[in-house]
């Protein structure tokens, strides 16, 4: 299955002649765009596209963390060459040896304009993760899960497990059974409420027993917390499952048992998945980048029977690609703050 992606658009529909302006996209601002979920598939797989033809580049991404641990930060590079913008993602989380109520997080994404020279936006980049990340879980969903895949095991309920029912449903249509697991009752109701808005009629069974889940699931999807009491084994797992990690959820046996390893960029999975590593420190090799699977130039899975480990560390041409279309909408409908940074 080939989808396409909307086109670029216009670039800089109200910035006459060589406006330096900086328009600021906040939080409040990008909530009220509306942007279907096809769309948000079809713009992160041209992005995936176009950086397997060489055309995009995606450098490895800085971190600094400080000796105890309790804050992390990234800043990536990027440019995406099919839409010719150039962009910085700054992220920083203070508090992770705190519960998530009692972390802070910023996330921002400033877009260059490679044609005009001038500056797009600057944004925050919290929507565009929450949109572009379980996008990424359903187009490695789409890619790897085994023929006539029917059954779904989503475990976590924060950020990323609101929308990842919806997205796999909507690049694998044929599921019929869509399991939830969930510590938090009032993240698994947003969960189920998130389902049903973009799928009316559609529920999210909520199980307690996650080693009778994970056998029944085709595929499986961990975007838990780090604090999370859940780690799915590998002895749990049916033949032919596809397991999906994006936050925590899965244990290490699920990696370094697999028949097949995938990832969406082998160094970045260096980087952040040292959490994964066996007792020596070692993480596997990858079998392949999932770039290079959407090109058709890997496989993600190579029998029915094997089970496949796919590792979704997010791409900074992703956030690019998708910052830039909801850019283009909030510009359109006049959204967001101009302001003179750089007079």
């Amino acid at each position: 299955m080939t989808t396409s992606s909307p086109a670029p658009g216009p670039r800089t529909p109200d910035a006459p002649g060589d406006d330096k302006t900086l328009r600021v996209l906040s939080t409040s601002d990008l909530a009220q765009i509306d942007i279907s979920l096809a769309d948000v598939v079809a713009t992160v797989e041209n992005a995936y596209r176009t950086l397997a033809a060489g055309r995009s580049d995606n450098p490895r991404k800085l971190t600094v963390k400080p000796p105890d641990g309790h804050s992390v930060s990234y800043a990536m590079l990027g440019r995406d060459g099919s839409r010719e913008v150039v962009a910085i993602k700054t992220s920083y989380k203070h508090g992770l040896d705190r519960e998530r109520d009692g972390q802070h997080y910023y996330t921002a994404l400033t877009l260059y304009d490679d044609v005009t020279g001038l500056p797009v936006a600057m944004m925050d980049c919290g929507r565009i993760g929450a949109l572009r990340t379980p996008a990424a879980s359903a187009l490695l969903a789409r890619e790897c899960a085994r023929p006539g895949a029917r059954s779904a095991l989503v475990v976590g309920t924060g950020t990323q497990g609101r929308l990842a029912l919806p997205f796999l449903l909507t690049t694998l249509p044929a599921l019929d059974r869509l399991m939830l697991f969930g510590t938090r009752p009032e993240g698994v109701e947003a969960v189920r409420a998130e389902l049903r808005r973009h799928f009316p009629g559609r529920e999210a069974e909520v199980v307690t027993d996650l080693r009778a889940a994970a056998g029944a699931a085709d595929v499986v999807v961990a975007t838990a917390g780090p604090h999370t009491p859940a780690a799915v084994d590998a002895s749990w797992l049916a033949p032919g499952s596809l397991s999906i990690l994006v936050g925590h959820g899965l244990a290490p046996s699920t990696l370094h048992r697999a028949d097949r390893v995938v990832a969406t960029s082998e160094a970045q999975m260096r980087v952040t998945g040292t959490d994964m590593a066996d007792a020596e420190g070692r993480l596997p090799a990858v079998d392949a980048e999932f770039p290079a699977v959407l090109a058709g130039l890997a496989q993600g899975r190579r029998s029915p029977d094997e089970h496949v480990f796919a590792y979704n560390s997010g791409l900074v041409v992703t956030d690019i690609a998708l910052g830039h279309r909801l850019a283009q909408l909030a510009i359109a409908e006049g959204r967001g703050t101009r302001v003179p940074l750089w007079r």
